[in-house]
């Protein structure tokens, strides 16, 4: 397990593969969380290199934290590493094969940051019902989802106007 802080602001020279599949989804929690100074993703980072791009483009001024595993054997060790660096919050990456939406690795992840009192934000339906307290993205149809018992668990607001699941 590796941990790679990007900054968004930093010049990102490749075009993203998922180009805007984030967009929504930085606007809404740049709106409902505006003193969110730092998010972290948890995947596979090589495999999932650009839907990180794509994240950090929609999320200017935001410190990105991505905490690098190459199996679900390694969350475990994220959110240990998490745990000590308290991100405002955590955003799925819904391709990544390691912990993205569905995955019990997803699952396990989003348990412990919301005992953390950290949400969680995806792009898919699929992250919401798992436990994201918002969601918004091409999984989503465009629609945007909330969770509100998850938004209880952490104490986190639910965007206005969100469908609730």
């Amino acid at each position: 397990m590796k941990l790679v802080t990007l900054l968004s602001a930093a010049a990102l020279l490749a075009a993203p593969l998922t180009a805007g599949d984030y967009d929504a989804l930085g606007k809404a929690i740049k709106h409902t969380w505006p003193k969110c100074g730092t998010i972290a993703v948890v995947c596979d980072a090589s495999a999932s290199h650009g839907a990180v791009e794509s994240l950090a483009d929609a999320l200017p001024g935001v410190k990105l934290m991505v905490v690098d595993v190459k199996g679900p054997q390694e969350v475990g060790k994220a959110v240990a590493t998490l745990g000590s660096r308290r991100p405002d919050a955590v955003v799925l990456l819904a391709g990544d094969h390691v912990a993205g939406d569905g995955s019990s690795a997803a699952s396990f992840l989003i348990q412990r940051m919301a005992a953390a009192k950290v949400p969680t934000a995806a792009t898919t339906e699929q992250g919401v019902k798992q436990g994201a307290v918002m969601g918004v993205g091409p999984g989503t149809g465009g629609k945007l989802l909330a969770n509100a018992k998850a938004a209880s668990a952490t104490g986190a607001a639910i965007p206005q106007g969100a469908v609730q699941l």
